[in-house]
């Protein structure tokens, strides 16, 4: 066995996971120095993936669709977190921000982390209706 080292590399990378899976595929006992092996290859890999593909957290309104579809709520389900049927409309639209009630009340409600809830949503890419109204306003000037 190689001593395990930090990954710097694409190529040590693929190696660890060569490793990784012949040790798993040993499927060796606790407390083990397989067994550790794994853990210490584990934590090294995600380190090095991290690192070199890091996965920014998702956009507050996305997440809050997300867990709706894994809820299988509606948007009137939202009403308790949110305050109104118009108002969970405008958000789930942008086109009102979380107050911070909103984001403790759908966070503790609906399991979303409040760290993803409080970040600015992505800027929203313009709707069909967005472009012909602006392609309307062009011809008339």
């Amino acid at each position: 066995m190689n001593q395990p080292r930090i990954i710097k590399t694409d190529e040590a990378h693929r190696q660890a996971l060569e490793r990784l899976t012949h040790l798993m595929d040993l499927d060796p006992a606790p407390d083990t120095p397989e067994a550790e092996e794994i853990d210490l290859l584990a934590l090294l890999i995600e380190h090095y993936e991290q690192e070199r593909y890091p996965i920014d957290p998702p956009d507050p309104i996305e997440a809050i669709r997300f867990r709706m579809d894994q809820m299988g709520f509606q948007n009137q389900d939202l009403v308790p977190y949110i305050g109104s049927k118009s108002k969970v409309s405008e958000i789930l639209n942008h086109k009102r921000p979380l107050s911070l009630n909103m984001i403790r009340r759908l966070s503790e409600g609906l399991g979303i982390s409040a760290d993803v809830l409080i970040r600015e949503p992505a800027p929203r890419a313009a709707t069909d209706r967005d472009s012909r109204h602006s392609d309307l306003i062009a011809t008339r000037a």
